[in-house]
Parts: C-alpha cells; sequence; structure tokens
C-alpha cells in the first residue's frame, strides 16, 4: 500500500535538546527583620551560590535567614539559618574590642615616648654636669668632716 499524498507530507516531530522534566535543583531564601516582622522578603533561584550571596547580605542587613532547598513535591530542607542580629551584635563588639585595643595601644606608645622623654631630659642633665670643671674647694688643710678626723670641731 502506498502512502497518500497527506501521509507523506507528515512526518513525525523532533524531540527537543532540552530537558523539560522537572528536576529538584531550587533553593529558597527567607529572611525577616525586626524592625519590619510584617514584610518578611523570599526568593526562589536555581543558583546555590546566589542564595547565599542573598541569604549573607540580607544577615549583614540584620535579617534572620533561613536557606532551604527543595526536596520535591512542595517540600523544603533547610541548609542553614544566618542570625543577623546575632551577627551585627558581634561585628559591634569585635569593632568595639578592637577600638578600646588601638586606644590602650596609643596610650602605652604615649606612656613609652613620655619615658623616653623624660630619660632623654635625666641623660642631658647628667652631660651637662659631666661637663662642668670640678670646683675647688678651699685649701685650709682643715678636715672638716667628723667621722674623717675623729674629733670635735
Amino acid at each position: 500500500m502506498s502512502p497518500t499524498p497527506k501521509q507523506a507530507r507528515q512526518h513525525r516531530r523532533k524531540a527537543k535538546a532540552t530537558d523539560r522534566t522537572h528536576n529538584v535543583n531550587a533553593f529558597r531564601v527567607e529572611g525577616s527583620w525586626n524592625d519590619r516582622p510584617d514584610k518578611p522578603a523570599a526568593t526562589k533561584t536555581p543558583d546555590k551560590r546566589k542564595a547565599y550571596r542573598i541569604a549573607r547580605t540580607w544577615a549583614t542587613d540584620g535579617a534572620y535567614v533561613i536557606v532551604q532547598e527543595h526536596t520535591g513535591w512542595d517540600t523544603w530542607r533547610t541548609l542553614d539559618e544566618f542570625d543577623g542580629p546575632a551577627l551585627l551584635a558581634e561585628q559591634r563588639a569585635a569593632h568595639r574590642a578592637a577600638v578600646e585595643e588601638a586606644r590602650q595601644r596609643a596610650e602605652e606608645a604615649e606612656r613609652r615616648l613620655a619615658d623616653a622623654e623624660a630619660r632623654d631630659l635625666e641623660q642631658a642633665a647628667l652631660e651637662r654636669l659631666m661637663m662642668c670643671p670640678p670646683v675647688p674647694r678651699e685649701a685650709t688643710g682643715r678636715v672638716t668632716a667628723r667621722h674623717t678626723a675623729g674629733a670635735r670641731p
């Protein structure tokens, strides 16, 4: 049996080159801020790095962030949680400690500088004293110190 002209024109549809199956590769980032709890934020992305980048950005802004991975059929598994307010408090405490340490180092350096200046002044005074010629005494021939002469004056 020969094909009819209509059947000859029909051809088999080619499959698409891309994969259209719904793979489980989504990540969700949810964030909530203490100063605006009624406006949480959420975003989905197939890129894990992008999800973590968003999570770090929101955490530095002071949000409590949860990073989740899609496990299929609208179920999510928590990968990480970032406590933004706690991270900010740690950063502030570390900054205060660094400032205090820098202040203490500056005070110590100032103290060392003052001690060095005092030593230099004392050294200069001793040098001036050593450069003066000895003072001549009265040449009376008489011993004036009691403990040396053993006699009363």
